[in-house]
């Protein structure tokens, strides 16, 4: 499968889960959310991989924990930030991640211009989201830490993904352990879960939707890709994500949000296109 079309459907799944999370957040506190996300899908994956058969070097080992503690930060941060914003606009947000890769490793007009162009959009974004009430600012906070992490995201997404043991094997490593890291502090509010078997399942379809499909494509296509064409399929997630969120959540984006959401997709869009002098080590490996 072409690698844009396995994006399309990692973000048509990865917000429809999101969607389905917010519908709980009554119920359960959105931070405890994303744990169960992901201590469920570490569980589905580990199940799926059996990454203890495979041979570990310590560093691919070491990678693939930390990568996981920058997943569960990453997620916990987000269903927080979802929990005070409109989803479109938080994974607009949490797009200055992947433009802050492009401005620091990158170089030329086009990674300068893509970042003022960002910023812009995000001004736009922001601005929209504080005249929701002082509560925005929780959102805004937690969506610039989960920002951070996606970009931290990327580095160590690539390291894990091209690694001798990484791929979906590695996935299912820092999966476990961002759920053993993270469930002395947020395991206790996912009790609900225990007593209603409707709940239950949905959130066995959030980690499926969020993280299981999502995730495990994504590690295909670093291992695919060069870094630069992964920025520019990026840039399809901000607007599969406003669909998702006009569609199942009602919240259709207006006036400066669609301006805002057009110019953070085409900042990343423009730091991503391929250079002509890129190195050509940047090519990853073939999928194993």
């Amino acid at each position: 499968m072409p690698a844009p079309l396995l994006f399309v459907v990692s973000g048509l799944t990865q917000y429809v889960g999101a969607a389905l999370a917010v519908g709980i957040f009554g119920t359960i506190a959105a931070a405890s959310v994303a744990w169960l996300r992901i201590a469920v899908a570490a569980v589905v994956l580990v199940v799926w991989q059996r990454p203890w058969r495979s041979r570990w070097h310590l560093p691919d080992l070491r990678t693939a924990v930390v990568f996981g503690a920058v997943l569960a930060l990453m997620n916990v941060a987000f269903y927080i930030a979802i929990d005070y914003l409109p989803l479109g606009t938080a994974v607009s947000l949490e797009f200055l991640g992947p433009v802050a890769v492009a401005a620091a490793t990158g170089r030329g007009w086009r990674d300068r211009v893509g970042i003022a162009v960002a910023a812009l959009g995000v001004v736009l974004l922001a601005g929209v989201s504080l005249d929701t009430g002082p509560d925005a600012v929780i959102g805004l906070v937690a969506i610039a830490v989960s920002a951070a992490c996606w970009a931290a995201y990327i580095l160590l997404g690539r390291r894990v993904a091209r690694a001798t043991t990484g791929g979906i094997t590695g996935l299912s490593v820092a999966m476990a352990a961002g759920a053993v890291l993270f469930a002395p502090f947020l395991a206790g509010g996912a009790a609900p879960v225990l007593h209603d078997a409707r709940l239950a399942a949905i959130v066995v379809a959030i980690a499926v939707c969020s993280s299981v499909v999502p995730y495990g494509l994504e590690q295909v296509v670093l291992r695919r890709v060069r870094a630069a064409t992964f920025a520019v399929l990026l840039a399809m997630l901000p607007a599969t994500a406003a669909v998702v969120g006009a569609v199942v959540l009602q919240q259709v984006p207006r006036g400066l949000e669609v301006v805002g959401l057009l110019l953070v997709s085409g900042a990343i869009v423009l730091t991503g296109l391929d250079r002509e002098d890129a190195p050509p080590t940047e090519e990853a490996p073939p999928p194993a």
